[in-house]
């Protein structure tokens, strides 16, 4: 069964088409015209094995915050299509990622049911030309369409760039866990509800 997914969303604010592989080889190809989010988005594929060829175009002459969103809600829907009916994977993935003084762990279930807890205190309001706010707007677009419940704990970190990574890349990894088929529940749905 593959589990892939190609998905666009065009609004007045923004046009975009995504594609994924869940069992890719952590290709991507990115042109958001956001490039501190495609060096994040990048650190998914790598650490999650998940192909994903991101195209988005958006009011970026205003600020980033519908493009990153929708990029967000875009990418949920890719996912919620590509996982499908959720039989036989693991369900809950987590994982706790380092980069230099910066640690952070993050913990996902395909529940079925959107929550985001974000305890993420960046430590300057810019990287580069990325407002940091709009990384929760990203995950918060991204769960509502994923259905997925997601939490993201900064545990410590100086360096706002190293703390954004230490988590995007902990998000590919947690990702990886909980997409990954389990042989156990070959056919089963990990659901003491049988419903997911």
């Amino acid at each position: 069964m593959q589990r892939t997914a190609e998905i666009e969303r065009n609004t007045l604010e923004t046009q975009i088409k995504i594609g994924i592989n869940l069992d890719g080889t952590g290709v991507s190809n990115l042109d958001t015209g956001m490039p501190f989010l495609e060096h994040m988005l990048d650190q998914v594929a790598r650490h999650g094995l998940i192909d994903l060829d991101i195209k988005a175009k958006g009011d970026l002459h205003i600020d980033g915050h519908h493009t990153a969103e929708d990029i967000g809600i875009a990418l949920g829907q890719a996912m919620d299509q590509a996982v499908g009916d959720k039989k036989g994977i693991r369900r809950y993935g987590h994982a706790y990622v380092p980069l230099d003084e910066a640690l952070a762990r993050v913990v996902i279930d395909f529940s079925g049911r959107p929550g985001l807890e974000f305890g993420v205190e960046f430590t300057r309001a810019r990287i580069g030309d990325f407002d940091t706010e709009l990384f929760y707007e990203f995950f918060q677009g991204f769960i509502n369409h994923a259905k997925v419940t997601l939490h993201i704990d900064s545990l410590r970190g100086r360096n706002a760039h190293h703390i954004a990574e230490t988590i995007f890349k902990a998000f590919g990894r947690a990702l990886r866990m909980a997409l990954e088929e389990d042989p156990r529940m070959a056919g089963m749905l990990p659901s003491t509800k049988g419903s997911l």
